[in-house]
């Protein structure tokens, strides 16, 4: 590690960040509508974005600081394990091509800002509805947490803030900084902004792994010696465990945890809230459609980029937090000028996520709780100024936890946000192609799975934790390691089909479903609620 500042690659990394934040302000005025002042323009940027811009805010939203800095972190601390993250981005494509353009056209038709918008309008329960938006809300928390510290990263490699030994706000005034201006621009711009900017953070993304894939092994040797030094680092035993570091490809012994944390990982990314505003930002259901065969290119993105955890194994990289390896290893590697054109392509890789989750979390507070429960007749005015303070309140919730939990356990928390929203794919997956199951079988099934999934994500120790060292636990009846929220999930599914069949044979009421067949394949051009309608008027509540 370089001692000081390095401040060419600060000045380089300064340079983008204003440059982005400049465009984040300027994002404003990009395809505004004359009446701007509702969530559908701030919190939907209009429904207006075509195929490209929705290709790179999806990719900008779902490739991350996380890829960036977490999946090659867990190779480096593990080995194979890590690449997890590459089959499950190559699964959940044709899994959304079968669903993303029934949910657009449904919420087009009835201007649905949220997945809970939806499971409220099919199923016409309230309950429900919040049960989706409160887990959806709960499981956000954390990813955007995992966002600032990419950044914090970044920041600790290039020397800013100081040592440990540092007063605790000089130490973090850099994320400070970082966090206020990504709020004061996501709060000006809404979902305009992060869109603008993704054009940028991929540009960057793509030019550094292209540089790192190709620039790095000629320095280390060649893969050959790369996966040598490797293979021999993983063998090696750990002292806080007595096992192997990790494995250089996944034994026999792993293989259940590995398959059912990438399927499950696949069926929970577009449950999240951030993954659906960025699909119902789109202009008509083509573009969904266009997005699911054109995304895979990025999983080609994140296999190069999962190499970089060997590379930093072989470069002989020694950090404490393993989410400093990457970063490191730019620094150790690459000259001063790129190191910081590496660092802005992090920094910017959470940027541009961090904001879009705040949004989507913001819609879903304010559609689904408080005009819901708080005040049902409220403006689409009032619905603007309430979805924008609310985003600065997630923020802020957010850098708490970076501030103040061990940063090491970061990845494990976003692993207990995909167990969480996970349990809300019945009722959103579910209710696009069928109104058989019962809202009150729904909402049990959702309790059951989320319970056993905290229950059991609680029981999991670590070297470092007593609680939440992991996602994966032996699966009941089976006896196999495997990831605890698929586990959850087929326990929500079983209770929810018994349960329904239950209250079918009893006759237990119904909710009123305000959608009808045609509403899931409508297009942009036919005849129904329109989105320039105040929400207000839209996807009126069905009671309970």
């Amino acid at each position: 590690m370089k001692d000081g500042v390095n401040g060419v690659a600060l000045a380089v990394f300064i340079f983008f960040f204003v440059a982005v934040t400049v465009m984040g302000f300027l994002a404003a005025r990009w395809r505004k509508a004359e009446q701007a002042a509702n969530l559908d323009e701030w919190g939907l940027g209009g429904r207006s974005f075509g195929t490209w811009v929705t290709w790179f805010l999806l990719g900008g939203d779902l490739y991350t600081a996380y890829t960036f800095v977490a999946v090659p972190a867990a190779i480096y601390a593990a080995g194979a394990a890590g690449f997890f993250a590459v089959p499950y981005t190559i699964l959940v494509y044709p899994l959304i091509f079968t669903f993303l353009p029934r949910l657009w056209s449904v919420s087009h038709k009835h201007g649905y800002v949220t997945t809970s918008d939806f499971v409220r309008g099919r199923f016409g329960s309230k309950s429900l509805s919040l049960a989706v938006a409160l887990t959806g809300i709960l499981a956000t928390m954390p990813y955007i947490a995992l966002q600032l510290v990419g950044i914090q990263a970044v920041l600790d490699v290039m020397g800013v803030g100081g040592g440990e030994d540092t007063n605790w706000f000089v130490k973090d005034l850099p994320l400070l900084i970082a966090f206020g201006v990504l709020a004061a621009y996501t709060y000006s711009s809404g979902l305009r902004a992060p869109a603008l900017i993704a054009f940028v953070k991929d540009g960057l993304i793509y030019l550094v792994i292209a540089v790192a894939i190709i620039y790095i092994p000629i320095k280390l040797g060649g893969f050959d010696h790369i996966f040598a030094v490797a293979k021999d680092a993983f063998a090696q035993k750990n002292p806080a465990t007595g096992k192997p570091r990790g494995e250089l490809a996944s034994g026999p012994n792993a293989q259940w945890a590995y398959a059912t944390l990438a399927l499950g990982s696949a069926l929970a990314l577009f449950m999240y809230p951030h993954s659906i505003t960025a699909t119902l930002s789109s202009r008509n259901r083509n573009v969904i459609r266009r997005n699911t065969t054109i995304l895979p290119l990025y999983s080609l993105m994140l296999g190069l980029l999962a190499l970089l955890g060997f590379m930093a194994v072989a470069a002989g990289i020694k950090v404490q937090n393993g989410q400093l390896a990457i970063p490191q290893l730019f620094e150790d590697m690459f000259p001063d000028w790129f190191t910081g054109v590496a660092f802005a392509a992090i920094g910017i890789g959470a940027l541009v996520p961090a904001a879009i989750m705040s949004i989507a979390a913001a819609n879903l507070f304010t559609r689904n709780i408080y005009k819901d429960f708080l005040k049902p007749g409220a403006t689409p005015e009032q619905e603007h100024k309430v979805a924008k303070l609310v985003s600065l309140l997630v923020k802020v919730g957010a850098l708490v936890f970076v501030l103040t939990m061990d940063k090491t356990v970061a990845i494990n928390f976003q692993l207990l946000g995909g167990i969480w929203i996970l349990q809300t794919m019945p009722a959103l997956v579910g209710g696009l192609f069928t109104r058989w199951f019962h809202r009150w079988a729904l909402l049990a099934g959702w309790a059951a799975g989320m319970i056993y999934g905290t229950l059991a994500a609680y029981g999991v120790a670590s070297p470092t934790q007593k609680h939440f060292g992991g996602s994966s636990a032996q699966i009941p009846g089976i006896g196999e390691i495997g990831y605890i929220g698929l586990t959850a999930f087929v326990l929500n599914v079983l209770v929810t089909v018994v349960l329904t069949v239950v209250l079918r044979a009893v006759k237990a009421p119904d909710g009123v479903d305000e959608t009808s067949p045609e509403d899931y394949t409508a297009d942009a051009g036919d005849k129904g609620v329109q989105v320039e309608l105040p929400p207000a008027t839209a996807g009126v509540p069905a009671g309970h």
